[in-house]
């Protein structure tokens, strides 16, 4: 009985670091993503890229941004983590809602290039931006924290 209460809190403890560790890995692919969805967004604004491009570059960044956000979802909920798992459900549904929403085109994504060079529609996808950037961030480190945490409390 006692090895068995032994293996299970080793593989509690792994689960919860291994997953700790590929959430905070997944979200610097996000923060990666809002990066370039910032830059390209401000070359369209300053003109050193045209709509077409930004769309083209755009598009096909939309479904795995929202893929690995699902994929970090369902991480934190194997993993245990409630109050992180919380924190990312209306992010989550956010998601779901915008691609609802999206204009109708024949490829997938969010962004459409007769509409993007309107300019509430380019000051609300910058802010989209710059506010997904921060909530990226900051879940970042929330899961650092994670991390430090699970091998804290592993070492005690």
């Amino acid at each position: 009985s006692l090895g068995r209460d032994i293996n299970g809190q080793i593989l509690t403890m792994w689960l919860e670091a291994t997953t700790a560790i590929a959430v905070a890995l997944l979200d610097i692919g996000l923060i990666f993503l809002m990066v370039w969805n910032i830059i390209c967004f401000d070359e369209l604004r300053t003109d050193f890229r045209n709509p077409v491009d930004l769309c083209n570059s755009l598009n096909p960044l939309v479904l795995p941004e929202y893929i690995i956000h699902i994929i970090v979802v369902l991480l934190l909920g194997v993993g245990g983590f409630w109050q992180t798992l919380l924190l990312n459900i209306p992010v989550l549904i956010f998601h779901f809602y915008r691609y609802s929403k999206r204009p109708p085109m024949s490829v997938s994504g969010l962004y459409d290039p007769t509409q993007v060079m309107n300019n509430t529609e380019m000051k609300r996808n910058q802010r989209e931006g710059w506010s997904k950037l921060i909530y990226y961030l900051f879940c970042f480190f929330f899961y650092l924290f994670n991390v430090l945490f699970v091998f804290l409390s592993q070492a005690s």
